[in-house]
């Protein structure tokens, strides 16, 4: 079954795209997980720093106790002139800078309450640190206050420089990633258009072998199975080219014998009545056999004709249903085809279709069962000859062989059929620009189809085979 062709560049972006994705995403952990330790420490070293500061606050806090009112604003304005702003809380809270009383949140004072060291963050601006306690010997609380911008803003700084980072490791990546898809993929597009090259015929297509890495290998093989291939189809042509002189030379050396026999057997059938009945019956059987010897040898002169291109197309205006009855009448067949279709001319060369046609009504007629029917239709610019009968059906091993030289389904019921009447048939549809189908069913039948351009000119040049259950088959 065909497929799509993988274009080109596709394998080329993915292999750059998976590239870029594992060298962005490693980046990018790397420098996640680097941005949030550092981040961590920054804070840990900020928090302990503080933490150190407002312990010894609160050892210089204890020298203003007890606190009364003034003692307290004091203590208040010793810390703020000293620039270290604190909150104390002592029944009212009172901050020494108002600009700096953050609100103390509950986790913070029960904290304290319960005579620890509390922290809280504020997220600003501006960013704020306060961490509180109580004073020795008092159950007054003081709070003390410190700024992180610093330690935000060398964070920032750190988060962008890894981001820039990571751009510029991913966009290195892509291209590192594009240059070693593309450099890695050249021997394979390479092979795929000598491959291609190859079953266009160009059989003399090669690879450039270079270097000793596996490209190089896969090269040499594909050289040496295309010189294998070039060599078995050059043997191939010789043996069919032998052939065909074979048959042509086989039929010119039987046609004069035959010729001579062919008389005799003519003069014996005239005076078999008056032999005795044994010489009788072998009379009759070496009349027939000098008949179908005859049938053979012109075959094998027309398919080396049309081997040797020697056929040409004479082409007249033909009445298709009239041509169809004609065949019919002159071989005795009434009785068991029906013709008919709708009036149809075309111009074509008459005795060749007169050819193609009576080969498949005598194959219909000869393997077939039950009426047989051929009809003839003209759809568009094409005309259509189908012959159908209601026959044992084709196997369908043999459907694609059917058109070959010698070919016969049944070899133990054949008759005197050559096996070459199928294989002219399609011979002559070829020269008229036509081509034959066959559609068979077993226990149904087969329909042979032939399609014809409605004047001699452009048509297919092949002959096909398909089996279908709906269609109806004998044949060989």
């Amino acid at each position: 079954m065909a497929t799509d062709p993988v274009r080109p560049g596709r394998l080329r972006r993915r292999l750059t795209i998976a590239f870029v994705l594992v060298a962005g995403v490693s980046a990018g952990v790397l420098a996640g997980g680097s941005y949030l330790l550092l981040r961590q420490a920054g804070y840990d070293a900020s928090l302990h720093a503080a933490a150190a500061d407002a312990r010894y606050r609160l050892v210089l806090a204890g020298q203003f106790l007890p606190l009364t009112e003034q003692r307290s604003a004091e203590l208040l304005t010793s810390f703020e002139s000293s620039g270290q702003h604190v909150v104390l809380v002592a029944g009212d809270v009172q901050p020494s800078h108002p600009e700096y009383a953050p609100p103390l949140g509950e986790p913070l004072r029960a904290s304290v309450a319960a005579g620890q060291l509390g922290y809280q963050r504020t997220s600003g601006p501006p960013r704020l640190l306060v961490v509180g306690g109580r004073i020795p010997g008092s159950t007054a609380e003081l709070y003390v206050i410190s700024g992180e911008d610093d330690v935000a803003a060398g964070l920032d700084q750190l988060r962008n420089a890894l981001v820039a980072g990571w751009v510029l490791v991913t966009l290195l990546a892509a291209a590192v990633g594009h240059t070693l898809a593309r450099r890695t993929l050249e021997p394979v597009g390479r092979a795929g258009r000598a491959a291609q090259a190859i079953t266009e015929g160009l059989l003399a297509t090669r690879l450039p072998v270079r270097g000793r890495d596996e490209f190089s290998a896969w090269a040499s093989s594909f050289n040496e199975m295309a010189e294998a291939l070039e060599a078995k189809i050059a043997a191939l042509r010789r043996a069919q080219e032998r052939e065909r002189r074979f048959t042509a030379d086989v039929a010119h050396e039987l046609r004069t014998p035959v010729t001579a026999l062919v008389a005799a057997a003519s003069l014996l059938g005239e005076h078999l009545d008056h032999l005795p009945g044994d010489a009788r019956r072998v009379g009759e059987l070496l009349v027939g056999d000098v008949v179908r010897l005859r049938r053979l040898v012109e075959d094998l002169m027309e398919i080396s004709r049309l081997d040797a291109g020697q056929e040409a197309a004479a082409v007249a205006d033909v009445d298709a249903p009239a041509l169809l009855r004609a065949i019919v009448a002159a071989r005795g067949w009434q009785h068991r085809v029906e013709v008919d279709g709708e009036p149809v001319r075309l111009r074509t060369d008459p005795r060749r279709l007169e050819r193609v046609l009576g080969n498949l009504i005598a194959n219909a007629v000869q393997h077939g069962a039950g009426e047989i029917h051929a009809r003839v239709v003209r759809v568009g610019d094409r005309v259509f000859f189908d012959v159908d009968d209601q026959g044992p059906g084709i196997p369908a091993a043999h459907l694609p062989r059917l058109f070959d030289r010698f070919h016969k389904v049944d070899r133990a019921r054949s008759g005197g059929g050559s096996g070459l009447g199928l294989a002219i048939a399609q011979e002559n549809a070829r020269l008229l620009g036509g081509r034959l189908t066959v559609h068979s069913a077993l226990g149904i039948g087969t329909r042979f189809r032939l399609d014809l351009p409605d004047s001699v000119g452009a048509g297919t040049d092949r002959g096909e085979v398909e089996s279908s259950d709906a269609a109806a088959g004998g044949a060989g």
